[in-house]
């Protein structure tokens, strides 16, 4: 399908189309996806793809907060089978500006291929996907309503808003491994309990390296609370800062980072070690989470996340690690160590149920390390 032009009609299967999209949208589940075991690399890249087209419908710039709504519930009939994915497409396609990317763009036009994928799977599959697109796309509408430059109120909105893009998200990776296998589900109170934390942790990270390119975009995604507790007003933060204060709050907020971190480790671990594949679609991403947030300390004066980015050298040195310790608990904690040990660590709350898409804030999650 080298020949394909974005636009044009596709000749393959829908399986044929979802392989080729996943590594033009994301670089790094192209990477982590094809190490899940039989059907999960099916369904997870489908669910991701999904994922991305409800975050191409918040982002895009040209959408007015009704549209933005209007189309997200749209989505969710559509993936709840409810809609014709096809009649979604024709009308949100050409309202996309060319701030979405093409290959966005693509994936949009193609959604009735995408859903016939999704049709393929079990109930239970199907049931997962479709509770996280309507928690996501109703979650993430609030916030970006919201949404401006001088960031958020409290780490407890910032928990919110991790758990609508991300943590949501731990929670279908959980139903979907459970579903894959018994024993991976007789552990599955374990993976509940860890799984949204697991989600913060990797987006968190997320956050704090793009925090430049969200400002520019005038985006905000910090809490005030923190860094007026440091003398920062976040309405203020410039690239590049070099004021105490902001390197003490980005400092906590790291250490807030590096403690969902360790329970996306303690996530990890709790996956039967016979699960290599599973084992290493989390880790691997954790451990790129780690060596982002080890870049952030080293240079806490960064303007923009291609200089805290981590090298493919020192990826690919610690995906080879992990596969080497992929079995033992002991070694894989002490990688992890090895990567995290100069971090900042940040005490959290106690862990709450998955919030509502309401105004309540949400309590921070504790750190539960096994």
């Amino acid at each position: 399908m080298n020949d394909y032009r974005f636009g044009t009609a596709w000749s393959g299967s829908a399986d044929q189309y979802q392989d080729y999209i996943l590594p033009l949208v994301s670089r790094t589940f192209a990477l982590t996806i094809p190490q899940l075991p039989g059907i999960l690399r099916s369904v997870v890249a489908n669910a991701y793809l999904l994922c991305r087209i409800a975050d191409t419908i918040e982002d895009e710039p040209a959408l007015s907060a009704e549209q933005k709504q209007h189309y997200e519930q749209a989505f969710i009939e559509v993936v709840a089978g409810r809609a014709a994915p096809q009649t979604l497409a024709q009308d949100l396609e050409p309202l996309l500006s060319n701030q979405t990317l093409d290959s966005e763009r693509d994936l949009v036009r193609q959604l009735a291929l995408v859903m016939r994928v999704t049709d393929s799977f079990n109930t239970v599959q199907r049931a997962a996907i479709e509770r996280c697109i309507r928690v996501m796309g109703r979650g993430m509408h609030q916030f970006q309503r919201e949404a401006g430059p001088e960031g958020l109120a409290t780490l407890p909105d910032l928990d919110r808003y991790c758990y609508y893009v991300a943590g949501v998200v731990g929670e279908l990776l959980t139903e979907l491994f459970c579903d894959f296998s018994p024993e991976v589900a007789a552990n599955g109170a374990t993976l509940r309990r860890l799984s949204i934390s697991f989600g913060q942790g990797l987006q968190m990270t997320n956050i704090l390296k793009d925090q430049w390119e969200d400002r520019a975009r005038g985006v905000c995604w910090l809490p005030r609370e923190v860094f007026a507790r440091h003398g920062v007003n976040t309405d203020e933060l410039a690239a590049g800062s070099a004021s105490p204060g902001y390197a003490a709050a980005q400092a906590e907020l790291v250490g807030v980072a590096h403690a969902h971190l360790r329970n996306a480790l303690a996530y990890s671990l709790a996956l039967p070690s016979q699960e290599t594949g599973m084992r290493k679609f989390c880790l691997w991403a954790v451990g790129l989470a780690a060596l982002t947030l080890r870049n952030l300390c080293r240079k806490p004066t960064f303007r923009a996340g291609s200089e805290v980015k981590v090298s493919r050298s020192a990826l690919a040195t610690t995906m080879m690690l992990t596969n080497l310790s992929i079995r033992s608990d002991a070694m894989l904690t002490k990688l992890f160590d090895s990567i995290a040990g100069e971090l900042p660590l940040t005490p959290l709350a106690q862990v709450a149920d998955a919030p509502q898409a309401t105004s309540t804030p949400m309590p921070s999650m504790s750190l539960q390390i096994h």
